[in-house]
């Protein structure tokens, strides 16, 4: 047999395990055992025919020893990232934070975090201060409502 081609710049996340698992010498059935999955799936993640699902990101991202997605920025993108970090799907990420899977997608989503004590705990998911977390819910608040005035 040929020896695999590793001298290539991977774009997605399947080009990402098949660069990692080529680089560990390892076959799809063997990395499939790792990140307990089958042969198959992985084969189908590394073209690009079905994407990871969030549960399976945990074991990804390890086996990778690296997050290639971009480095997120927003509250947003830092909840997203976060979670799929975790490998909580948007359901299982409400239930622990007691709010409902539309309040989550909604935060995913760039909306406002009413509650403070939502606020709070999300800081403490994040590693953030909540000052921060309320700083970025007061801009928001502000651009949204952006020429709204108050009748006097």
């Amino acid at each position: 047999m040929k020896p695999k081609e590793t001298d290539f710049e991977p774009r997605t996340l399947g080009e990402h395990l098949k660069l990692r698992r080529l680089q560990r010498k390892l076959s799809q059935k063997e990395a499939a055992c790792l990140l307990g999955a089958n042969a198959r799936t992985v084969l189908n993640w590394e073209k690009g025919h079905t994407e990871t699902p969030v549960e399976a990101m945990p074991a990804l991202l390890q086996f990778l020893g690296y997050d290639p997605l971009p480095e997120p920025k927003t509250l947003p993108e830092r909840l997203l990232a976060k979670r799929r970090a975790m490998g909580w799907s948007i359901r299982e990420a409400a239930r622990k934070f007691g709010v409902d899977p539309e309040t989550w997608r909604d935060w995913e989503q760039g909306r406002m975090i009413l509650y403070r004590i939502h606020r709070v705990l999300v800081a403490r998911l994040l590693g953030l201060a909540v000052d921060e977390v309320n700083r970025e819910m007061g801009g928001r608040w502000n651009r949204s409502h952006k020429g709204i005035r108050l009748r006097e």
